[in-house]
């Protein structure tokens, strides 16, 4: 009999462990009538900011706009350049040229982090920001960077999709900057059942303006202070979060073991696994080995039924979308060469021992 398929993410494991508990939860939110704003909403956002060690939390339907509030909320807008690594997700991009402002990307280190060096490289009298993105749940290298911002006034806008419960000298991913923008996207370490992120600050204005922002700009019902959208968080979800959040740290700790076990059992000799740093504690949102056989690793994986995922194929500076950029295949050698050789194994808090053996050994056994 062949052994079960392996998938990359399980999150249906995940709704039939939380179950017995998440039903009455939601019952309870249906029941209420109350689906928009309300108690719940803020209770999570003080907890929220109670995990990121900051004033404020500000409850939206995505990381997404939680980049773009944040940003206006700065003041960024057209003519601003802001710095941020080629490699991300794309959103850490759009959302620049969203607000009106120019993306310039700077190259990153052998852990997939933006690299402080040519973040310097990279400023221009026109630099408003930088937006380090703390990729697959390690923080980037924030004390040079909160360094370039001070020496030239600069904010410093935190894509912390990936990284929350993660910490940089003990101080946690969204307190290390004038933002910190989260996802709690379905595949994210915490997690919604659909759209969801937020903002954290220790910035009054920030916080003022994305609760404005978030809500059309109302004051009240018949007084809009600005014109603005409609981003906010669903009371259903945010039950969701606040009860996903009390298992954080045993989620945490699933992930971080799985990461720990894969570095025991994976040869070194054929995969490169960025370290782990002392002042460091990744939360691993994602586990990302580097070979130059990725491509036929991967076909080798899949055809023992273990799902795998690549954390990007194609840099945001080569996409269709960012061709008026005039960037070209060179521009950013390291984000490329890890393109061609990255590929993140699973790592979700659902494995078991015998399954990472059994993917680990997969691995080993292709390079033999």
């Amino acid at each position: 009999m062949s052994e079960q398929p392996i998938p990359y993410v399980n999150i249906a494991a995940q709704y039939a462990e939380e179950r017995e508990q998440l039903l009455p939860i939601i019952e309870g939110v249906l029941a209420s009538g109350g689906y928009v704003g309300g108690d719940i909403i803020e209770k999570l956002e003080a907890k929220l900011a109670a995990l990121c060690q900051v004033k404020h939390a500000v409850a939206l339907n995505s990381g997404t706009d939680a980049l773009i509030f944040s940003m206006r909320a700065l003041g960024i807008g057209p003519g601003d350049e802001v710095i941020t690594p080629p490699n991300s997700f794309v959103a850490s991009t759009s959302t620049i040229v969203h607000v009106g402002a120019t993306p310039v990307f700077a190259d990153v280190l052998p852990d997939q982090n933006i690299d402080p060096e040519r973040i310097a490289a990279a400023i221009t009298p026109r630099t408003k920001a930088i937006m380090p993105v703390h990729l697959t749940g390690r923080i980037a290298d924030m004390d040079p960077i909160l360094d370039l911002a001070r020496q030239h006034g600069l904010f410093v806008i935190e894509d912390a999709a990936q990284s929350i419960g993660s910490t940089y000298r003990e101080r946690p991913a969204g307190n290390l900057s004038d933002a910190g923008c989260f996802s709690l996207h379905p595949l994210k370490n915490l997690n919604a059942a659909g759209d969801g992120g937020f903002i954290a600050t220790n910035n009054d204005s920030v916080a003022a303006v994305a609760r404005s922002l978030r809500n059309h700009g109302m004051v009240d019902r018949n007084t809009v202070e600005r014109f603005g959208f409609v981003s906010r968080m669903d009371t259903l979800q945010a039950a969701i979060i606040d009860y996903r959040l009390g298992r954080l740290d045993e989620i945490t700790q699933r992930r971080r073991e799985n990461a720990a076990l894969y570095r025991s059992l994976l040869d070194p000799r054929h995969v490169f696994i960025p370290p782990d740093r002392q002042i460091e504690f990744n939360t691993y949102h994602t586990f990302v080995i580097q070979t130059d056989r990725r491509d036929a690793l991967q076909r080798h994986l899949a055809d023992q039924g273990i799902g795998t995922a690549i954390h990007y194929p194609i840099p945001i500076h080569l996409q269709p979308a960012a061709a008026a950029l005039g960037h070209k295949r060179g521009d950013f050698p390291v984000t490329e060469r890890q393109a061609e050789r990255i590929l993140t194994l699973p790592v979700n808090p659902s494995l078991t021992v015998a399954q990472i053996e059994r993917i680990a050994g997969a691995v080993n056994r292709f390079f033999v």
